[in-house]
């Protein structure tokens, strides 16, 4: 058994590692950054008090995004809100460079709301793998194991979503 330097060393690392890619999976399915936060940090702390429990270190982030996923769940049940009503607000901020003039920013950032409200509609389990992929950063193994379906169907999934995506966003940029 590690004894509890290691224990903390490899919980930092993990942690460190996925911090961001949660908290952006949280946030596009809680719409609330606050909410996403919350949700968060009881994610790690559950892996941090669970971290000597699991066996294959190498399933850590399957772990996170499947406790993660629970919590949502368990967040919207406590709200009596049906999981396919998730919506996204525009909640994460454009950085400006120097090099964008301001017709671009508003175009990008017009653009981004299009695409979160294309998303929004998408059916759930679309949205779920796109969100898992996209924002989450996930391999196709690492969210079937989260979502518990073969990985073929999370390709199939993904690529129906992505190609909605496309020709709704197509149409709109025309």
């Amino acid at each position: 058994m590690k004894n509890t330097n290691d224990h903390k060393i490899e919980f930092t690392i993990v942690f460190n590692r996925l911090k961001r890619r949660l908290y952006n999976y949280l946030l596009k399915m809680t719409s609330d950054r606050l909410t996403a936060e919350d949700i968060s940090q009881n994610v790690f702390l559950k892996l941090f008090e669970n971290f000597d429990r699991i066996e294959d270190k190498s399933k850590t982030d399957i772990w996170v995004f499947k406790t993660a996923k629970f919590e949502v769940f368990n967040f919207y049940r406590g709200k009596s809100v049906k999981v396919d009503q998730f919506g996204v607000e525009d909640s994460d901020e454009i950085e400006i460079s120097s090099d964008l003039d301001v017709l671009e920013v508003i175009e990008l950032k017009d653009f981004k709301e299009k695409l979160e409200d294309e998303l929004n509609i998408l059916p759930f389990e679309q949205r779920e793998v796109f969100v898992l992929k996209e924002f989450g950063g996930l391999s196709y193994e690492q969210i079937s194991g989260i979502l518990e379906i073969h990985e073929d169907l999370v390709r199939s999934r993904l690529h129906s979503a992505r190609r909605k995506l496309i020709a709704k966003l197509s149409k709109a940029v025309k």
